[in-house]
């Protein structure tokens, strides 16, 4: 049989990184019993249980601050969570000698949320409701809070995309069938996304007008005082299916190095239009999860606006977008064209969904 000389190259380049990697588990106090790759990290069966190593790309201040939110989550005891591990010298990461960082983190045993089962991703909102509970944290000297990210500000960015998007397709004079699809719906989102953008500016600036006068009266005064609360509100910033694990004691939740200071309506957003999305928008379904979300924490009339324009933004749209432009063009997979046929069979239903979920 013929070698594949390159792929053998890259196989062994592949276990030298890993490798060294696995080496650097010498710095934590846990007798590493066996090491086996999962999607995208190490799985660590130690003397300390499962655990997981993987690459961290952000920064250690950011680190410290992950650190304070999943010990919070742990000392309330109302959500099972990962959990970081320090390293004997009570570092939260370990580095290569070319810089990559690394993070040692609990895990749970367990498979992923079914998103085709409907007690279970009410149960995955019923989580998140608790979850968001345990995720207020005031800054600290030894652990600034983060920015404030703004939904405004990103979709002026993709409206900005869309626009140059559309000028490089009407100008390429061979096209694929894809190119063609785009083009000849990429109108009708720029459109959508500008209407949903300004109507979001305005409601950004009736929010900042009600926010004003908060800080000096009582909050139980004010329908807006819950703003005061959400300044040191985070989210886990990819509350996914994914990122569900159902196992035999409940549901276990991991990878928060996504996690930022925005409204908390933000993971029931992400959750909900991955959801919707995998279902043709069924209405039902969507009233269900927002109950369930609202029986455990309160969604206010401000978040409830904020999660319906997260949700009227086409932001599937975009990431089709957003991948076609920053790939090569020499070959586009079939896989964009389906998703974007796909989008466009769902939109009806969609703004279906939105009128009479949020009674337009």
């Amino acid at each position: 049989m013929r070698r594949n000389r390159f792929s053998e190259h890259i196989l062994w380049e592949v276990r030298d990184v890993n490798d060294r990697a696995v080496a650097l588990l010498e710095q934590y106090d846990v007798e590493v019993l066996r090491t086996r790759k999962g999607r995208g990290v190490i799985l660590c069966d130690t003397s300390n249980g499962l655990l997981v190593f993987k690459e961290y790309e952000g920064n250690e201040a950011k680190l410290a601050l992950l650190d304070k939110l999943l010990s919070r989550i742990r000392e309330q005891g109302t959500v099972s969570a990962e959990q970081l591990v320090p390293t004997r010298e009570g570092t939260l990461c370990v580095r290569e000698n070319d810089g990559t960082a690394y993070i040692l983190k609990t895990y749970g045993e367990g498979r992923e949320c079914n998103i085709y089962d409907r007690g279970e991703c009410l149960e995955a909102v019923r989580t998140l409701a608790r979850l968001h509970q345990c995720m207020l944290l005031e800054p600290q000297e030894d652990c600034p809070a983060l920015m404030r990210f703004s939904p405004l500000q990103e979709y002026e960015k993709h409206n900005r995309e869309f626009v140059k998007v559309q000028r490089f397709l009407r100008k390429k004079s061979q096209k694929t069938r894809f190119e063609y699809s785009l083009l000849g719906c990429i109108d009708y989102f720029i459109e959508q996304a500008g209407e949903v953008t300004e109507g979001w500016r305005s409601y950004e600036e009736s929010m900042s007008r009600a926010y004003l006068p908060a800080a000096n009266l009582p909050a139980a005064d004010l329908p807006a005082a819950h703003l005061l609360q959400e300044d040191y509100a985070y989210c886990h910033g990819d509350y996914q299916y994914h990122n569900i694990l159902c196992g035999n004691q409940g549901m276990f939740i991991v990878n928060f190095e996504k996690c930022l200071r925005d409204r908390q309506i933000r993971d029931l957003y992400l959750l909900m239009r991955k959801l919707l999305e995998k279902t043709d928008w069924p209405v039902a379904l969507g009233r269900e999860l927002l109950a369930a979300y609202e029986k455990i924490t309160p969604v206010s009339a401000y978040a409830y606006i904020d999660l319906y324009y997260r949700l009227a933004y086409p932001e599937k749209f975009w990431k089709i977008v957003n991948f076609y432009y920053n790939s090569g063009k020499a070959w586009i997979p079939q896989r964009n064209q389906e998703k974007l046929d796909k989008l466009l069979a769902q939109e009806q239903q969609r703004k279906s969904f939105l009128e009479s979920v949020f009674q337009l």
